[in-house]
Order: C-alpha cells, then structure tokens, then sequence
C-alpha cells in the first residue's frame, strides 16, 4: 500500500478536522498580524506620525516575519510540526493583547515586532504539515481551505477593529481581536490530527541556511519567491493606503465605513478554494498568470472616481491576489519534496517581505503623488510578477528537481 493511501483525505472526518483547525489557526494569524491595518489614519493622528511611518505597524510585524519563517521551518523540523503551530498561536494573542496597553508608539513597535517573531510558527509550517500529512489530489483544496481562513481572519480582524474603534479606541479594538484570537488558539490546539508522517531530525536548524540555499537550485522554486514577493507587495500596498483615500475628499467617508472596504476578502475566501481547486484540475501553469492579469484588471479601475467603481477594483484585486496565492503556495509544497518546510519557509520569507519592503514605499508613493502614485508602484510590481508567472509556465514539464529528493517525490513535482 503506498503511502499516499494512508494520508488525508478529501470527504473524511480527518480532512474535516484539519481544515476547520487550520482554518482557525488563519482566522488567528491573520487577524492578530492584519489587524492594524485600517487603523493607520488613526495611528497618525493620535502618534502624528506619516502614511508610511504609521505602515511599520504591519511592516514591522511582517519584516521580522520574514526572517524568522526562514528558520520555523526547520525548528518544527526538530520538535513537531503541531507542538509549534500551537506554540506560535498562544504566544501571539498574548502579545496581540499587550500592544493594547503599550504606552508609547516606541513600545507598540516593538511589541508589533515581537508578534511577527511568535506568528513566524504557523504559517510555513502549515504548508508543511499539509504536504506531508493530506494526499497529493486533497492538498490544492486543503490549501486552499486554509487560505481562506486567513482571508476571513484578514477581513474579521480588519472588520473588528474598524467598528470597535469608534466607541472603544484604537486599544479597546485591539483587545477584541486578541480574545478572537485565543477562542480560535483553542479550537486549533484540539482539532488538528497529530503529525502521522513527520520524521523529526534533531539536528535540523544546524543546516537551516544550507537546506534554504539547496531550494534555489531547483529551476522553478525562485521563481515561485518572487511571486510570493510581488503578491502581497501589491496587496498590502493597496490595502494599507485606500483607507487614507477613502476617509479623505471627495468620499470622506468614516472610520468604520472605509473599513467596510475589508469585507472584501470575502471574496478571498471564495477565490483561494475555487481557484486552487481549478488549478488541482487544469494545471498551475496554466492559471497562475491570468491572475495577475485579474489584479491588473481591478487595480486599474480604481483610478475611476466612483465609489462602485473603486470598490469593485478593490473586489477585482482581492480575487486574483487570492487565487494567485493559493496557487504559488501549493506549487511550492509539491515541487520541493522532502525540502517542503525550507521551501515554504523561503516562499513565505519572500512573501513576507514583500509586505514590508512595497508597504512602506508605496507609503511614500502616496504621499508625493497620491494615489495615482500608488497604482503606478503597484502595477510594476504586477508586471514583474506577470513576467515571473510567464517563466514558471515555461517550465519543461520534467523539470530537475532537488537533489536528494526521492523518484515518487521528483514524479510529483514534474508533473506541476
């Protein structure tokens, strides 16, 4: 019996469990790293800080991210894959509960620092934890399931605090979303099945950098970076600044309606399972490029002046950003075999700083050119991304793959 025949499968109460746990770990994670985000206007009235200074609020989550996903990988390496996730949740909502009391915008920094170091847990080592543990045809829409969870915790976080600010403040609406996040910490700590196929090597963070290096021989993985790099680069980019657009003339709107914008990942949730599940069938290569296309398509229609038609570009976006998303993240995890933590660790890493790097800049884009500015930045960052997508789809279909990998691992990922 091949080992395939004993993993997760699509329509089992084990594939049940895992998706309702780790889509309770994205409602947490995302909800507690995104859920500063339509409270920058706020941070720079009451900090009298810039756009993009009032942007390290979830630059600098995200930036420490980057860095420590490139090493959780290989920790859960070494102690479990569940032991971690579970670790990271708990230890995140206690911080996410903390920045509500710090005293100083010095202080809320690096509290918001702290949380992209403890967050670091989750995310590549979810991606792992499905490659190993759900067969090859459930994974796209067990991928994708979990996406969606962090596009509803993206949008409930950004939803919570957005009402909550008005008649609780910025700290009382930041004190909502961590007691969301310890409920979902919960549900994640007793639904998720236990690791079945983890192998644990002890020595795994001694060859951490050595393992991420062996990734950027194989010819389609660093390609895969760089799109992880310019998808949430525009995203974040998009999201942080059309809240200062929408507050200011001729919309004016208020805090919780321009924060309405965020129900919009709904959307997300909707496009990371269909579009991961069509890629599954179709191929990845055959769709990950139109994706771009689609954020394209949206980014430009919100330089039309109507509301319906800036919202409807914002909705546009989200789509393709998700389907784009839940595409790259999946094709990471089967073309890198035995190396799937160190890949997705690099994939997120680049992803992750991505959202640090195009979120403080565009900040500076708006604040020269306004928002035109911004869709100038983020539209070369989506032809980059196009460019990169082009280049996957023109991947032999036998690619070589990593070294050590083994034949059932290397005949999987040629065929994605």
């Amino acid at each position: 019996m091949s080992a395939d025949q004993h993993r997760i499968r699509h329509g089992t109460p084990a594939f049940r469990r895992t998706n309702a746990a780790l889509f309770a770990a994205g409602v947490a994670t995302f909800g507690l790293l995104y859920c500063v985000q339509p409270l920058m206007p706020e941070f720079s009235r009451q900090f009298q800080r810039t756009a993009a200074e009032s942007s390290l609020a979830l630059s600098s989550s995200t930036g420490v991210m980057a860095v420590a996903l490139l090493f959780a990988g290989a920790l859960s390496d070494a102690v479990g894959r569940k032991s971690v996730m579970a670790a990271s949740l708990w230890s995140s909502t206690a911080l996410a509960l903390g920045t509500a009391l710090a005293p100083t915008w010095g202080a809320f920094i690096a509290l918001r620092a702290a949380l992209g170091l403890t967050l670091s847990g989750l995310p590549a080592v979810a991606m792992a934890y499905l490659a190993e543990e759900v067969d090859a045809e459930s994974i796209g829409l067990g991928m994708g399931l979990y996406i969606g969870g962090s596009a509803l915790g993206g949008m409930g976080g950004r939803l919570v605090v957005s009402a909550a600010v008005d008649p609780l403040g910025w700290r009382g609406a930041l004190a909502a979303v961590g007691l969301v996040g310890a409920v979902a910490s919960l549900v994640f700590s007793r639904w998720l099945p236990p690791s079945r196929h983890f192998q644990p090597r002890p020595r795994a963070l001694h060859g951490a950098l050595a393992r991420f290096g062996t990734t950027l021989r194989d010819p389609g993985l660093p390609w895969l970076y760089a799109v992880g790099f310019v998808l949430l680069g525009s995203f974040v980019t998009v999201y942080n600044y059309v809240t200062y657009r929408l507050l200011a003339p001729p919309y004016s709107l208020s805090q919780a309606a321009a924060g309405a914008v965020f129900a919009l990942y709904v959307v997300g949730s909707v496009s990371s399972t269909w579009i991961g599940h069509l890629a599954g069938r179709l191929g990845r290569r055959r769709v990950l490029w139109r994706m771009f296309v689609v954020m394209s398509a949206g980014l430009a229609l919100t330089l039309l002046s109507p509301l319906p038609a800036v919202i409807a570009g914002i909705a546009v976006f989200t789509f393709g950003f998700f389907g784009g998303h839940s595409i790259a993240s999946s094709w990471v995890g089967r073309r890198a075999g035995e190396f799937t933590a160190q890949a997705s660790a690099a994939y997120l890493f680049a992803y992750y700083l991505g959202s640090s790097v195009a979120g403080v800049a565009g900040g500076l884009y708006y604040a020269t050119h306004g928002w035109r500015g911004v869709v100038a930045f983020v539209a070369a960052l989506l032809g980059t991304g196009l460019a990169c997508a082009l280049r996957l789809a023109r991947l032999a279909p036998l690619a070589r793959n990593l070294p050590g990998q083994p034949a059932a691992a290397q005949n999987a990922a040629a065929q994605n």
